[in-house]
């Protein structure tokens, strides 16, 4: 891809729903702005990807809890005075009847009523991206697949099992890769069979994978800009997957792209607790550390380095500017910036995502210090930022539940959640 074409990419970022699935992460902030790794956000998988393909001029289209999104991306992506390059946040607000008047009432209906804020007669084509996905993309080969085909709109696909089919839009290609046929979420077995790749597909395209026989949608588009235009100019299609690509395929040439490598939809506290605990591993399936050309950029925070006193971590994530207090053990666990952790403590299986400072407020002093107390216990837990657990507290779901909402903390999927700013009293058992 030229230098010129780059330049005439726009690329736009969803910020999503309200994220009622992520609950309570998201009780205080949106999807894209919860986060990951300890010390990153989840925007800033889908900001590094465009970033590292050279693609540089980034709309992200937020609606619901998005100060501490715009605080982050403005803190973090400050382009220098040598590029022409930007990332900005498009805010949701009431348009005019053009477009309707009410708020975002799908991943369609949020781009078209952003369009006329972005400037859209700059560019010939445009990205659409989701901001709470998890993977790693080169956009330039998908860019030089849409180019090659001469296509009008071209969808980035991965190939899934059966057990992923209904929570997918699902496609048939030809030969050439025109998409022929999209069904949004199908349940039905029959007409999930007339999906089934063959054998001779899988092959030709190197779906290595036996069981993944069937093409998703990644909700990752491309659309040249008069198809934009077009696909959005009937108020009635708000949705993506479910309007504007079924509508599409018949009047724009609509071809898919594939992709086989790591990708996971950051819906659910499963999904987001799993990604998570990976990092960790000897070989995790998304790695932060792959190379240079593929690195995640974030906030710099200008933090010391880590400190321990005879502490033992294994097959986990250790963020920038911690503390370990004697004796403490950390196993399959991801620890964000700034946190503290007292004298035996012990954390398995658990997301702790630190703080944003070490010192409470002046007006906050009679409070308990933030971090973990000296000899408590944190299991299959994910503990929000700036959450205080006072000495010999156990947050282990001890009763097993699977779902729960209770005084200062939430459990869903067998995963104990403290929100936010939350303290826990010494000796309190979770």
């Amino acid at each position: 891809m030229t230098e010129a074409a780059k330049g005439e990419t726009l690329v736009i970022i969803l910020g999503g729903g309200q994220g009622t699935r992520l609950y309570p992460l998201t009780k205080e902030r949106c999807k894209p702005a919860v986060p990951l790794g300890g010390k990153y956000r989840l925007i800033d998988v889908p900001i590094s990807n465009s970033i590292n393909s050279g693609l540089r001029n980034i709309y992200i289209v937020s609606q619901f809890m998005s100060a501490s999104l715009n605080q982050h991306v403005a803190r973090a992506y400050q382009m220098d005075v040598f590029s022409s390059g930007f990332v900005s946040i498009l805010a949701a607000t009431q348009t005019d009847k053009q477009w309707g008047e009410d708020w975002f009432q799908g991943t369609a209906d949020a781009v078209r009523k952003c369009l006329q804020m972005a400037n859209l007669p700059k560019y010939s084509r445009v990205i659409i991206l989701s901001g709470d996905q998890l993977y790693k993309m080169d956009y330039r080969d998908m860019l030089a697949t849409h180019e090659k085909s001469g296509a009008d709109i071209t969808i980035s696909v991965l190939p899934v099992d059966r057990g992923k089919v209904e929570g997918f839009g699902i496609m048939r290609i030809d030969e050439k890769g025109r998409i022929v046929d999209f069904v949004e979420k199908p349940k039905d077995d029959e007409v999930v069979n007339e999906y089934r790749i063959t054998e001779d597909f899988a092959q030709k395209h190197g779906v290595k994978d036996a069981n993944k026989r069937w093409l998703a949608s990644m909700g990752i588009y491309i659309f040249e800009v008069p198809a934009l235009l077009d696909a959005l100019d009937d108020l009635k299609r708000i949705d993506f997957g479910r309007d504007v690509i079924p509508s599409s395929l018949t009047r724009h040439k609509t071809v898919a792209h594939l992709f086989d490598g790591y990708w996971e939809d950051i819906g659910t506290i499963g999904a987001f607790f799993e990604a998570n605990i990976s990092l960790g591993s000897a070989d995790p399936p998304f790695d932060f550390h792959e190379s240079e050309a593929n690195k995640v950029f974030t906030e710099q925070r200008f933090l010391m380095a880590s400190r321990f006193l005879d502490a033992s971590v294994s097959e986990s994530v250790i963020s920038d500017g911690c503390f370990f207090d004697k004796g403490a053990r950390i196993t399959k666990s991801v620890i964000g910036i700034r946190s503290k952790v007292g004298k035996g403590a012990f954390i398995e299986d658990a997301i702790i995502m630190g703080a944003d400072y070490y010192e409470r407020f002046q007006g906050d002093k009679d409070l308990p210090p933030i971090g973990i107390g000296e000899g408590a216990e944190i299991r299959k837990a994910i503990l929000d930022k700036n959450v205080s657990v006072g000495a010999g507290a156990r947050i282990v779901n001890e009763r097993g539940v699977d779902t729960e909402d209770g005084d200062g903390y939430c459990i869903r999927d067998g995963i104990v959640i403290i929100p936010k700013n939350t303290i826990i009293e010494p000796g309190r058992v979770i």
